[in-house]
């Protein structure tokens, strides 16, 4: 039996995303990110959308994410976004992944792996984001260590730490860190491949930083990178979570819900168990904050603690609810919704963090009205391609 709740996926709005993506930095290509189960939509299902849809490559954190996409007939070209270990470089290669190099070690490794092969890398320089990345006063030597050892620099790279503040001036200091390291190389005769910097609110929001390529992650499932930015293009939301009503029940004035019964009630109050919990990804402290959920087009409150397997919410006043009706956490009921901004705001963390927190229990339900290329099954909207 299928589980009565999911995370809904539409890929056309990826598609749409993708598309007015690669129009926007055109002609750098587009690069778009899957990793973390491409941002917890289904990297799948999401890597062949994109790639029908226009993307140029894809790119991974973690070599085991690479090897899953060429396990489902992924041909496009996958760059692995930080250095692998030592280890996992001769996976890298045999999977036709792109590593990205940062150290000499890691340089040495990937020859190792690829045996003079002349296996593309990319070079990643730190600019001022200090998590990774070689010293700007290394890149001249790494690049040539490279060269030298029989890879092939098919790319040198940064990545932009507050692009999605446009105001602050970080990011023009990173970019023009970045143009030093590059006229470095070009003075001893190196060339750098694909110049990269933008990530989605780069790509967006500083045109300077586009480059030859870009590298789109949270633009492509149609989440802005921060609230309140204004975008260049439209961007639709992907995914929808939602599950059906599964028990309705009241409780007295002066009752409490849920766990340590935290919220009691001041009249009577009728409620309606959604089967969603925080081991599905649903935040525990979600109520506590005033988090809504949409039933019949109408917001209503969740109360108490979220618990791991459901979520209580009032339903007193407004529309009958009844067992098999949809609840909707994330996404659009009628004429409202409720997005990932929202939660984020209220929990204090980022878009990122939501959608990527829902875990494989929650099974995720590809949608597509059209066929988008060689790779896509046609389906009504609303039907699924296939949970995951």
């Amino acid at each position: 039996m299928p589980r009565h709740a999911a995370a809904h996926v539409d890929l056309d709005a990826v598609a749409h995303n993708v598309a007015v993506l690669k129009d926007l930095v055109a002609p750098a290509e587009l690069c778009v990110v899957v990793k973390a189960d491409g941002y917890g939509h289904g990297a799948e299902d999401v890597a062949h959308t994109a790639v029908a849809a226009g993307a140029d490559r894809l790119a991974v954190a973690l070599v085991e994410e690479g090897q899953e996409l060429r396990d489902v007939g992924v041909e496009a070209p996958v760059l692995v976004l930080s250095q692998p270990p030592a280890d996992a470089m001769a996976d890298a290669f045999a999977a036709g992944l792109t590593p990205t190099v940062d150290t000499a070690e890691g340089i040495d490794a990937a020859a190792a792996a690829s045996s003079g092969s002349g296996w593309a890398v990319h070079l990643k320089v730190d600019t001022g984001m200090h998590r990774v990345g070689c010293d700007p006063a290394d890149a001249v030597v790494l690049a040539t260590r490279a060269i030298e050892a029989g890879l092939r620099l098919e790319g040198t790279f940064t990545h932009l730490a507050v692009a999605d503040e446009p105001e602050r001036p970080e990011t023009s200091c990173q970019l023009e860190r970045f143009a030093a390291v590059l006229a470095r190389l070009a003075d001893v005769g190196v060339d750098p491949g694909l110049r990269h910097a933008a990530n989605s609110a780069g790509a967006l929001l500083h045109p300077d930083a586009r480059m030859d390529l870009v590298r789109v992650g949270i633009a492509t499932y149609g989440v802005p990178p921060a609230p309140g930015l204004r975008l260049p293009v439209e961007l639709r939301p992907a995914m929808v979570v939602s599950a059906e009503v599964s028990h309705v029940g009241r409780a007295d004035a002066g009752e409490g819900v849920s766990y340590g019964l935290r919220h009691r009630f001041d009249r009577p109050a009728e409620l309606a168990v959604v089967p969603l919990g925080y081991a599905d990804g649903v935040p525990r402290r979600l109520g506590e904050l005033g988090a809504e959920v949409l039933i019949g087009g109408v917001r209503r409150p969740i109360r108490g603690v979220v618990t791991m397997d459901q979520l209580v919410v009032e339903v007193t006043g407004g529309p009958p609810v009844s067992v098999g009706d949809e609840a909707v956490l994330l996404g659009r009921q009628g004429d409202d919704e409720v997005t990932a901004d929202e939660w984020a705001e209220l929990l204090g963390t980022i878009s990122y963090e939501i959608v990527c927190g829902f875990g494989p229990r929650l099974p995720r339900r590809h949608l597509r009205r059209v066929s988008h290329g060689a790779d896509a099954a046609p389906a009504a909207l609303g039907d699924p391609i296939g949970p995951r």
